[in-house]
Formats: structure tokens, C-alpha cells, sequence
């Protein structure tokens, strides 16, 4: 039996998952910008994390370590569904120079500083995903909008209690 699968100008069959072309790429871009912002605040957490000082050493070093693991499984699920979308996933430094939303810090900040500083990382991968919903919704696709809730759940509750932390 023959397939009538239609092969894309590489040869490799074309992706036909119900969602068309240009909208797959204006969706990986999105993507793309949240990788880059998930990516940043990686290695800003990780970063933290080594260098943390002060009386609240144990619990920061601790709640960054936990924030900078799942940080590192969610930059995957993100490049992984841009590769499902038939677009090359952003993965250098340089390429998340470019798209990412968040500032790198300057020397080692006090523990308070760093504290505020991935509250506004969090928060800014919470803006990126949600920016990119009306691209997903008006494209119907359901794979993309789940992934990007679930990001904006878990940042913003890594937001709120970071931030608590800055409460007296």
C-alpha cells in the first residue's frame, strides 16, 4: 500500500498534525522566546544558588536548587514542542541573548536582591507564556495551551513564594 503522505522539499515527510505551517512557526517562535526566558532564569537560579549568603543560607540555597531542577525539565518540554512543531529549538547562548526578556545580574547581590530578582523572572516567563496564548488558541492548538498553563501555574506560584520571603 502506498502512502500519500506529502514529503516537505527536504525529502522528510510533512507534518500534518491539523495545525497549518505559518501558524506552527509563529507558535515556535513564541516558544522559543519562553525557552530563552526559561533558559535565562536557569542559570540565573543556578547561579543563586551558588552564591547565596546570610542567616536564610539553608532555606534559599535549598528552595533555588529545587527551583533550578524543574527549570532544567521544563527548558526540554519547551525545546521538545518546538521540535514537534517543525521548528529548530533555539540553544545557545547567544540565541537566548537575543530573545530573552530577563536581565542577567551584575556581581553576586545580596541575598534580598537575588530574592526580588527571580520574583521578576519568574514573573517575566509568566508574561511570556501568556502572551503567546492567543497565537495557540486561534491555531486550536491544545498541546501548546497546556504546556503554557502549566508554566504560568508553577511560575507563579514560584513568584509568591519568593515573595513572601521579602515580607515582614
Amino acid at each position: 500500500m502506498k502512502s500519500s503522505k506529502k514529503k516537505s522539499q527536504s525529502g522528510a515527510l510533512a507534518i500534518d498534525i491539523g495545525i497549518p505551517e505559518a501558524d506552527r512557526i509563529k507558535i515556535a517562535d513564541g516558544l522559543s522566546r519562553l525557552l530563552a526566558d526559561s533558559y535565562t532564569l536557569y542559570l540565573k537560579t543556578h547561579n543563586f544558588h551558588w552564591n547565596v549568603t546570610g542567616p536564610m543560607f539553608q532555606t534559599l540555597h535549598l528552595m533555588f536548587e529545587t527551583q533550578y531542577t524543574e527549570l532544567a525539565m521544563a527548558v526540554d518540554l519547551i525545546a521538545e514542542r518546538i521540535r514537534s512543531l517543525g521548528v529548530p529549538a533555539p540553544g545557545t547562548y547567544k540565541e537566548f541573548a537575543k530573545l530573552t526578556s530577563i536581565e542577567e545580574p551584575e556581581g553576586v547581590p545580596s541575598a534580598k536582591e537575588m530574592i526580588r530578582q527571580l520574583v521578576e523572572g519568574q514573573e517575566a516567563v509568566v508574561k511570556t507564556a501568556r502572551s503567546i496564548f492567543p497565537k495557540v488558541e486561534k491555531a486550536g492548538d491544545e498541546v501548546s495551551a497546556d504546556l503554557l498553563t502549566q508554566r504560568m501555574q508553577l511560575h507563579e506560584k514560584n513568584a509568591w513564594m519568593l515573595r513572601s520571603l521579602l515580607e515582614e
